[in-house]
Formats: structure tokens, C-alpha cells, sequence
């Protein structure tokens, strides 16, 4: 198909799209996706990625076929193309057959400008032979991240495309994303058969968007979002919860403290409600929503002023894919990330929810034949809750060691999987330390973010970080260095004046003697924003494995302010540290329940037959266990009527019995009884563990 002509796509820019001009970059992906060359764009949300292929494809005449991962996201796009006047429909598992039967039939006919699909569509018999009927203009896979073992939501159907699409006939492809970092942008063009495609890697740069990163106990979190959003300007807003309790915990406190328009928002909540939350939120109805990951891809809200964060999200990808959801109207709005390094307990736990020893995948491999077997039997077999056992069959599946059938029975795979599980868990967890370093790095927090996607656009600080205007914070506080911080900066400032550009480790052992690692690094990070030293991530090679470390230089300010240490130290800005998480883990270790710091305390606990773990603080029997049996299933009543589920579906006899008899005294103890699951300790850990010492002080 020939180039269309420059002009002849911006002519339909305006016509079709009421545009009149294209944003940054657009053009030049435009013109070679209709010129019928491959291409891969890994544009932010919000930055227009859309038009690069409903552009394109309206320019080279037919249907373009746009495969994507959720049914919110398909519904919205295809009902904006319609009310443009496109030719807009889909297929997906929530339409009756009639309606995709219709549908079918009018893509046969031609009179489809764009037809959306799940990737599993493709899987069913006959759906890609229907398609190859006709010649497609363009396919498009949207959130192509989902295609890579390397990404941070990795899906199994999209890896079936790579032999999939070719069926279709020879039509060009553009893979689209918000998040990929140069290892995943080179999966997916390998998974997809198209490694010479272009790459167009641009506009991660969100100059409205400030950045500030806060360290803050736990139990301070809830307060500081309170009074942040307090301002009007700061909202509309999304917080970030870890967790399903913190999101219910937090909304109720914004909305009885502070009288927001305020509702949570998780995976725990009934359809019905959820959506009912997100169109108010996006109607704005509601001024600030309290959320787990749950929510936010393919929302398409453009006046979002504020994102806080609760906790350290689990890798970068996710909290760039997650700031990027305010400030796309171009104004200034603000990210705020409260942590500490109790954070990383927590998404340590749920890596090992997710990605489990690769010997418990061995186990239940050893337990699988050529025969199909129903996963409830094979539960039996080997000694796992059936939560934890899907988790495993589904990383079986992934990694080729499991064959699921369409009614969920399953069967053994290959024996090859093993290594690719290891790889992508130690991938995943690496993705976890990048994150955990991320509020420590000592420059521009944009710069940092644009470099870790590998986009070129620009290395000029945004000037508006934590970092870089220290004095506009909304949370984060500074003050002066003590008598002892300053001898240790001038110590370092003498150490890099002798011998400049070294590592920080070195540094650390040479001057930071008597101070704690973490103290250290906020003290070259001052010096950083001062603009005296210089810091550079680098990395080396050791037993085959990339080691990354720091290394640091003076700058020519640095070298002036060294001549005179007394006045210049004096006048730096250190960070404001909230109270020290090893200080309230120490106030937390006594038998009374704290259920912030218990559950904490759980996520540093891997459930394996291996380990051994108190279960049992009373015989069973007692007349404690007796009273709790009974108050646990009062308890147990009230929820599934709530809930409007059966009562053993909230918690079996077996497992009920079984925490009536161990009396657990905290989440540890808790998780260790057979039945209790990270899930179940989620939902219902808290009320749990307040029955157990409720009924003990009657006693």
C-alpha cells in the first residue's frame, strides 16, 4: 500500500478527528504505521497513543482490528470512535452471542471501520479463520506490555499471538504501551515475530507533574493524605492503598474527618459496585477515591490533581503507569509517595503469593500425569489450599509445565519450565529493589523515570521534584545538619577532594563510621541538591550476575564549598525522617494486637512445609477455644449474610475449629494454621485476631 501523503493525513486529522495538528511525535508514527511498516510505541498514558493507530487506519481504508485486555478499556475506546461517527465494535465475553454473531457479520460485509477483541477471542474455533476472510487494514495490540514475561501484568493469552496474527494476512502491526523498559520493548517485538519493527519511545517526560517521596511510619500515612487533600485544589485525587482494609479504612477517615466525596474502591467489592464508584468518580460525583490496584487502567479522567501513594508500589513500571493518571489536562498536579522499609515486607509477601518457591511448582508437577485431573483432587494430593494451588497451576501453565483445559482440569506439560519461572521471578523481585532505591536516588525524580524507560527525549531536570525545589514540598520537611552530621559531611567533601569519583560504598566505610547506611545516603543526598556531588548508577559484573552500585563525584561547586566547610555545611537542607520503623517494630513485639504492625509482621513469613511456626498458644478444648468457636461463627453469620454468600465460603467448619484451638495471637500464627491463606488473611485477618483477645479478656 503506498505512503499516505503528509498532507492527506493531516487533512484527515482534521475532518475525521477534529484535530488541528498533530501532538509531539505522532506525525512521524503515523506516516510509517500507514506506509504499512511495523512499529512499537511506548508513549506514556495520556500522551496520544491512540490516534497512531486509529489514524493510520481510518488512511488505509478496511477494518482495523484492535486486540485488548479489558472489557472497561474496549467498551470506552469503542464507544468514543462511534460517537465520532467511526464504525466502531467489539466482541468480548460480556455480549450475547446474537450480538457477536452481528458483529461477525458486519465485519464480513466491510461495514466495520474498527473491531475491539480480547486476545482470547482469537483462541476460540474459527475466529481467526473468520477474520482472515477479508484483508485487515492494520492490527493494533493495545497494552502490549501484557505480552511479556518481563512486564509488570504479564497475560498467557497474549503469547499465543505471536502464531496467531500471521494468520490474519499480511497487514501491518503496531504494538502500543505506557510501560516497557528496553528489555520489555525487546520481548515484545520478539513475541510478536516483529524484530525489526520501528520503535518509537517518547513523551515520558510530565513536566506538570511534581514528585515527592516522604519516608513516614505507617500510622502517620492515613493523616498526612487527610490534610494534603484538605486544599480544593488538590482534588480530584486517587490514594493508593496497599491493601483492601487500608482502602475501606482510609476512605471512611477522609470522608467522617474531612467530609470528602469519598468511596473505595477494590477487587473484594461486588462488580456492580465498582463501577457504580468508578462513574462517579470519573461523573465527579466523587472528589477523591481510596484505591487498590484494582483500579486505574483505562481510566480516562483528565482533571486528576493529585496521586498519593500509601506504600512502595512493587516496581517502577506500576507506579509511573500510576502517577501518570493525573495532570493529563496539562495543569500542575502532584505525586505523593509516603513509605518506609516496612513497605518492602509487605510486597515481598504478596511476591510470594505470586510467584511461590519454584520447589512447591515441583511438587505439585510431580503430582500431574497425561491423564486429566480435576484441581480439587489434586488439592488433596498435595497438601495445598486450593487459593495457593491456582497460583501455582497458572505459573505451571505460563512456563509450559501445565496443560488447563476449557473446564479447568488439568494435566502435566513439559519439563522445561523451570528455568523460565526462575528467571522471571528473580526478574520480578529485582523489580521490587528497583523500586525500593527509587526514593533514595539523589537526582531530578523525572530524570530518573525517563531513563529507566530508556526515552532520550530530554536530561533537563523538571525543577519542580522534591529534588529539585526542595522549598515548594507540600509534605516532605527539611532542616539543618547537627554538630555530627556536619563533621561527617565535611568529612566527605575532604574524602572526594583526596580522591574524587568513587564509589558510595567506599565512601560510606571511609566517613560514615558510627552512622547507620540509610543516614548516609540522606546526607549525600543533600549534598546532591545542593549541587556539590554528583551521582552515577553503574554496574558491574560478578559470577555472571549484573551487580549495580553508585559512584560519586565533586562538582566545580563542590570543590568551591569544600575551601570553606564551616559556612556552607551550615546553611544544607537534610530531610525530615518520621519516627524510624525498627523503633515502632521494637514498641509493636509484645502479645498485645496492633493490626497494622501484625500484619506487617506476616509478610516477612514464607508459609513452606520447611518452616516451622507457632500455631498453638492454648490446648484445644479449653473453655476459651470452646467460646471462641462460638463467637467466630456469630461472627462468621453475620459476615456471609453481608456478603450474601454461604457461611463456608467466608470460613470452613475444619479452619474455624482450627483458630478456635491455636488462639492466634498475631498474622504470623495466624497465616501458619492450614485454611488461613493470604487471601483470607486480607479479608478477614483483623477481625480474626480482635475475637481471639476479645474473648481471652472475658476469661
Amino acid at each position: 500500500m503506498q505512503k499516505q501523503p503528509t498532507q492527506g493525513l493531516t487533512a484527515l486529522l482534521s475532518e475525521r478527528f477534529g484535530f488541528a495538528s498533530f501532538r509531539p511525535h505522532q506525525q512521524a508514527i503515523c506516516e510509517a504505521v500507514t506506509a504499512g511498516e511495523d512499529a512499537l510505541v511506548v508513549m506514556p498514558t495520556g500522551a496520544g497513543k491512540s490516534l497512531t493507530y486509529q489514524l493510520p487506519g481510518v488512511a488505509r481504508g478496511g477494518t482495523t482490528l484492535v486486540i485488548s485486555p479489558l472489557i472497561a478499556l474496549i467498551e470506552d475506546q469503542a464507544q468514543k470512535l462511534s460517537s465520532m461517527g467511526f464504525r466502531a465494535e467489539r466482541i468480548h465475553s460480556g455480549l450475547s452471542r446474537e450480538k457477536s454473531r452481528s458483529v461477525c457479520f458486519s465485519y464480513l460485509d466491510g461495514d466495520l471501520d474498527f473491531l475491539f477483541i480480547a486476545p482470547e477471542r482469537l483462541g476460540v474455533p474459527g475466529f481467526v479463520e473468520m477474520l482472515a476472510k477479508r484483508r485487515l487494514a492494520l492490527v493494533a495490540v493495545d497494552e502490549a506490555h501484557c505480552i511479556s514475561h518481563w512486564g509488570h501484568d504479564f497475560r498467557p493469552d497474549y503469547r499465543m499471538l505471536r502464531e496467531r496474527i500471521p494468520r490474519l494476512g499480511e497487514s501491518p502491526v503496531i504494538a502500543l504501551t505506557a510501560t516497557a523498559t528496553p528489555k520489555v520493548q525487546d520481548d515484545i517485538l520478539v513475541q510478536l515475530g516483529r524484530p525489526r519493527a520501528n520503535r518509537f519511545i517518547h513523551g515520558f517526560r510530565r513536566e506538570n507533574i511534581a514528585i515527592e517521596m516522604v519516608e513516614m511510619t505507617v500510622s502517620e500515612r492515613a493523616d498526612t493524605a487527610c490534610r494534603l487533600l484538605a486544599t480544593k485544589g488538590r482534588r480530584p485525587a486517587i490514594i493508593y492503598a496497599p491493601t483492601r482494609k487500608q482502602a475501606e479504612s482510609v476512605a471512611a477517615q477522609l470522608g467522617r474527618e474531612r467530609r470528602f466525596k469519598c468511596a473505595a474502591y477494590h477487587a473484594g467489592m461486588p462488580p456492580k459496585e465498582r463501577d457504580e464508584v468508578q462513574r462517579a468518580f470519573l461523573t465527579g460525583e466523587l472528589e477523591v477515591i481510596v484505591a487498590t490496584i484494582a483500579f486505574g487502567m483505562g481510566i480516562d479522567k483528565s482533571d486528576i490533581r493529585t496521586v498519593v501513594h500509601l506504600a512502595l508500589p512493587g516496581s517502577v513500571e506500576a507506579y509511573y503507569q500510576e502517577i501518570g493518571r493525573a495532570g493529563r489536562d496539562g495543569e500542575p498536579s502532584l505525586a505523593v509517595l509516603l513509605y518506609s522499609y516496612a513497605d518492602i515486607r509487605v510486597q515481598e509477601f504478596f511476591h510470594e503469593r505470586s510467584y511461590p518457591e519454584p520447589q512447591i511448582l515441583e511438587d505439585v508437577a510431580s503430582h500431574l500425569d497425561h491423564e486429566y485431573i480435576d484441581p480439587e483432587d489434586l488439592a488433596d494430593q498435595v497438601d495445598l489450599d486450593m487459593e495457593k494451588l491456582q497460583v501455582v497451576l497458572h505459573k505451571l501453565r505460563i512456563h509450559g509445565g501445565a496443560v488447563i483445559d476449557f473446564d479447568e482440569r488439568v494435566r502435566v506439560g513439559h519439563d522445561r519450565w523451570r528455568d523460565t519461572y526462575i528467571e522471571q521471578r528473580e526478574h520480578k523481585s529485582s523489580q521490587l529493589r528497583l523500586m525500593a532505591r527509587f526514593p533514595e536516588s539523589t537526582g531530578c525524580r523525572m530524570i530518573t523515570l525517563v531513563r529507566y524507560f530508556g526515552d532520550k527525549d530530554a536530561d533537563q531536570a523538571c525543577g519542580t521534584c522534591d529534588v529539585c525545589a526542595p522549598k515548594s514540598t507540600t509534605v516532605r520537611e527539611f532542616r539543618t545538619p547537627t554538630t555530627k552530621e556536619a563533621r561527617v559531611l565535611a568529612g566527605i567533601l575532604d574524602a572526594l577532594i583526596e580522591w574524587d569519583d568513587q564509589a558510595t560504598g567506599r565512601l560510606f566505610r571511609e566517613v560514615g563510621t558510627g552512622m547507620p547506611r540509610r543516614e548516609f545516603e540522606a546526607l549525600l543526598g543533600a549534598l546532591v541538591r545542593a549541587d556539590w556531588l554528583v551521582i552515577e548508577n553503574t554496574s558491574f559484573e560478578k559470577e555472571g550476575r549484573n551487580i549495580p552500585y553508585r559512584r560519586v563525584r565533586l562538582s566545580a561547586a563542590g570543590r568551591r564549598a569544600a575551601q570553606r566547610p564551616t559556612d556552607a555545611i551550615g546553611k544544607l537542607q537534610l530531610t525530615v525522617v518520621a519516627e524510624k520503623s525498627s523503633q515502632r517494630a521494637k514498641k509493636s513485639t509484645g502479645p498485645t494486637i496492633r493490626k497494622k504492625a501484625n500484619v506487617e509482621k506476616a509478610t516477612s513469613c514464607k508459609k513452606t512445609k520447611t518452616q516451622e511456626l507457632p500455631t498453638s498458644v492454648r490446648p484445644s478444648g479449653t473453655e476459651a477455644s470452646t467460646a471462641l468457636v462460638a463467637r467466630i461463627r456469630a461472627w462468621r453469620l453475620e459476615e456471609s449474610r453481608h456478603r450474601g454468600v454461604p457461611a463456608f465460603r467466608i470460613l470452613t467448619d475444619r479452619t474455624l475449629e482450627a483458630v478456635a484451638a491455636a488462639g492466634p495471637r498475631n498474622a504470623v500464627q495466624l497465616l501458619a494454621i492450614k485454611g488461613i491463606g493470604p487471601r483470607l488473611l486480607e479479608l478477614y485477618g483483623e477481625e480474626l485476631l480482635e475475637l481471639v483477645v476479645a474473648v481471652d479478656s472475658q476469661l
